[in-house]
């Protein structure tokens, strides 16, 4: 068996999958934000309750909103309780089995690029528009992770500068999280994406309300979603002349709103070289189970790479 948790700012959530990689069981708990013992003992105890269930031990990958630093301690802000903690040790201390430890995104990444479906494409680029920006990229089904381990931070790019062509001159570089300005998470997410619209309009509403207005007929709203459409092309079009992915899977919130799609698909070629043809854009297959699904994928990656040690040189 293999267990996938994903560690978020407020959830915990464990998928159990067999060895057809199908999920067979599935928790959710709280997560204890501020107290590490307190999050060891909740990791512990569901691991431990899910062997007892299925009678083995099966092995452990977790995803987290951040990474794991080469000395084993975690970079996270979203979840204090992990913050430059070496959590993998630890677990594997109190488990007695090797723990692994992904980005979320990457682990979202990996979930996709390993469905069927997915698995005649070489290059898979994973999205996550949701409150932020997530991204990851997988060859020949293996994450790639860069040097430092960031390959893959996408919405940590700044705008490109004819974005300004959609957004305007006077738009605001507005400040990240990460202590830069401009970063594309604050403007092509789900809360970009409500950012603009009351930048545009004068008038605060969340994304879901804007897409219930969409699909309601409402002019502004379309306009709107049209103009939204722009500004990510010309993003997604930025990167899919560095990365040339082969399949781009979008999931988060914004990837519910099916009819960004449509507006999207010949919105990114005019911005691409004369010479490249866009990747194909589908909206990711598993939801809110691609990061469990994903991080319970890492040990058989590892199994993978040994096995094929040169498919899976750096």
């Amino acid at each position: 068996m293999y267990y996938g948790f994903d560690l978020g700012g407020s959830k915990l959530a464990l998928g159990v999958y067999d060895a057809g990689l199908r999920q067979v069981g599935y928790w959710r708990v709280a997560t204890p934000r501020d107290d590490y013992p307190a999050l060891l003992a909740a990791l512990t105890s569901l691991t431990e309750e899910a062997d007892r269930r299925y009678g083995v031990s099966g092995s452990v990958g977790i995803g987290i909103p951040g990474l794991q630093r080469p000395d084993g301690t975690l970079f996270c802000a979203n979840v204090p309780a992990a913050m430059g903690q070496p959590l993998a040790a630890d677990l594997a201390a109190r488990l007695g089995r090797t723990v692994r430890i992904e980005n979320d995104a990457n682990c979202f990444t990996l979930s996709e690029a390993w469905d069927p479906a997915a698995q005649a494409y070489g290059s898979v680029l994973g999205l996550i528009l949701g409150t932020g920006v997530g991204g990851g990229l997988a060859i020949a089904g293996r994450i790639y992770r860069g040097a430092n381990g960031v390959a893959g931070e996408l919405g940590h790019l700044r705008l490109p500068l004819d974005a300004l062509d959609y957004l305007g001159a006077d738009a605001p570089r507005l400040p990240c999280g990460c202590g830069q300005r401009g970063c594309l998470e604050n403007y092509i997410s789900g809360r970009g994406f409500a950012w603009l619209y009351q930048w545009r309009h004068g008038e605060a509403l969340s994304a879901p309300q804007i897409v219930a207005r969409y699909r309601q007929g409402d002019a502004r709203a379309r306009q709107h979603a049209a103009e939204f459409a722009d500004l990510l092309a010309i993003c997604l079009a930025n990167l899919f002349t560095v990365l040339d992915p082969e399949l781009v899977v979008i999931g988060g919130g914004l990837s519910n709103f099916s009819e960004l799609f449509a507006l999207l698909e010949p919105r990114i070629a005019r911005h691409l070289l004369r010479v490249a043809t866009p990747p194909v854009i589908v909206p990711a297959r598993y939801g809110d189970d691609g990061g469990t699904r994903g991080a319970a994928f890492l040990h058989l990656s590892d199994a993978r790479c040994a096995a094929r040690p040169a498919a899976c040189a750096d």
